[in-house]
């Protein structure tokens, strides 16, 4: 396992971090003047206040809390973020509530988790043909329920 070293800048003084020595993902928190509620099918983007500086070759994907989500309906409105690493601004998650209660958010609340992840760049390659699968064009759900 490898560790980089990334620049961050921080207006609470909090960084995002690793829970458990096994984590992939680091929370990440809230950064608010004062508490923001999401009402039922509501969404908002909650500021972190933090910005960084990713090494060339690199993203930060912003995920969903599990916990968030299955107790509270509580997720991110694109899926998943991407930071792309030329990004210098505050990173701000976008959050929806799917759940049927109003939702508070605090300031520090644990609102999402960050991968770091590098990424290659594609030089797309043009054909006439590709090779032959055993999928083929089968699309989604095409291999059955079981």
């Amino acid at each position: 396992m490898g560790v980089i070293n990334v620049k961050i800048h921080s207006l609470s003084g909090r960084v995002p971090k690793y829970e458990t020595e096994g984590a992939s993902g680091m929370d990440i928190r809230a950064y608010l003047e004062r508490p923001v509620t999401l009402r039922p099918g509501e969404r908002a983007l909650i500021p972190t206040g933090i910005s960084v500086e990713l090494p060339e070759g690199f993203e930060a994907q912003i995920r969903a809390r599990s916990g968030l989500a299955v107790k509270n309906g509580i997720s991110l409105i694109n899926g998943i973020g991407t930071i792309d690493g030329d990004y210098r601004g505050e990173i701000k998650v976008g959050l929806i509530n799917l759940g049927e209660e109003d939702f508070v958010i605090d300031d520090g609340d644990r609102i999402a988790q960050m991968v770091v992840a590098g990424y290659e760049k594609v030089d797309w390659e043009p054909a006439d043909t590709l090779e032959e699968t055993s999928r083929g064009c089968g699309g989604f759900g095409h291999t059955g329920k079981k």
